[in-house]
């Protein structure tokens, strides 16, 4: 089904706003939430909402906090989410890293006792839209077995990298596994396999099979072994910058997976060179990766140039959503 991004923005604000969230507060958060839905990732905008509907409902999530400011040294800062809507916590701490970016050249946040920030991709475009380079991650409770190991020990952290350019940001948004959770979701109410191997099944063979990855929660760290170090550093270095908690101190329930540690990063390279120098820098990369692509007949894609695409066709068309996930948060 094609839904109108106004209506889809409208209904969940509509929703949240029953919920006890302030009108402001819910048109922006409803806005995050149709924002990923609008480029392609629904996993994490209308597929999720539900489930966070349900942790306003249980308390889990309260709709009230606003994180504060608990620590400063120059650059860096320390705050605390306090249990807010954690799209709309990691929105206002990107924004405090950009601000200080603007002061100091680099400026980075730990924001920890905050929940779920839905597509952490959001807060890279928020970055490259500001005209600054974003980095951000957060940890997960753990559902990815740790390299070596057949049970989940490690959190599926997710990591965004964005650089701003005015012919279309260039944003590495990824998760520590192969396939998240959500994707595998996506692929399954699809119908579909997965393209690749994401994980293994119920007899130890590697598996493109979403279902039998969903059931033995034994998802394929990227990279094998160095997703696994990766995953276990962005936990390390998450938890100690926020002060929050680590990946083995969450619930392995996820509607009670809260208190999540993340880090944001923003830096203003504007200063060091001429106008124009990060645009033709990357404008460069870009063009060699579609150029050496096509001297052989093949396409390339630099990370985020399929984002655009597909917001681009959802304002057109309409967002595509799933109808039985759609009926289900219209209900509520």
């Amino acid at each position: 089904m094609l839904v109108p991004y106004a209506e889809l923005h409208a209904t969940m604000r509509d929703i949240l706003v029953r919920e006890g969230m302030e009108p402001a507060r819910a048109d922006h958060c409803a806005q995050l939430f149709a924002d990923s839905s609008r480029d392609g990732v629904p996993s994490h905008g209308l597929n999720r909402f539900g489930r966070f509907v349900a942790m306003i409902r249980s308390q889990m999530v309260d709709v009230q906090a606003r994180p504060v400011r608990v620590a400063s040294l120059g650059a860096l800062e320390r705050w605390d989410g306090r249990r807010g809507p954690g799209n709309l916590n990691a929105h206002a701490c990107m924004a405090r890293a950009i601000e200080l970016a603007r002061e100091h050249g680099v400026g980075a946040v730990g924001l920890g006792n905050s929940n779920h920030w839905m597509r952490g991709g959001n807060y890279g475009w928020q970055a490259a839209d500001a005209g600054v380079i974003g980095i951000c991650w957060s940890n997960t409770l753990p559902n990815v077995p740790a390299w070596g190991t057949t049970v989940p020990l490690i959190g599926n952290n997710p990591l965004i990298i964005a650089v701003p350019r005015a012919a279309g940001h260039v944003v590495l948004d990824i998760a520590m596994s192969q396939f998240s959770y959500g994707a595998l979701a996506v692929h399954r109410m699809r119908g579909e396999e997965l393209p690749v191997d994401g994980g293994y099944d119920e007899s130890g063979r590697l598996t493109r099979d979403p279902a039998a990855i969903e059931r033995t929660q034994r998802l394929l760290p990227i990279g094998f072994w160095k997703g696994s170090g990766l995953a276990i550093l962005l936990d390390v270095v998450g938890a100690t910058l926020s002060g929050g908690k680590a990946t083995h101190d969450f619930s392995t329930v996820p509607e009670e997976e809260s208190g999540q540690s993340q880090v944001f990063i923003a830096i203003d390279v504007t200063a060091l060179g001429p106008a124009g120098e990060t645009d033709a820098i990357v404008d460069g990369i870009v063009d060699a990766l579609h150029a050496g692509a096509g001297a052989v007949g093949e396409a390339a894609r630099y990370p985020g140039e399929h984002t655009l695409e597909v917001r681009r066709k959802s304002l057109a068309e309409g967002v595509s959503v799933n109808d039985d996930v759609w009926r289900e948060v219209r209900t509520l």
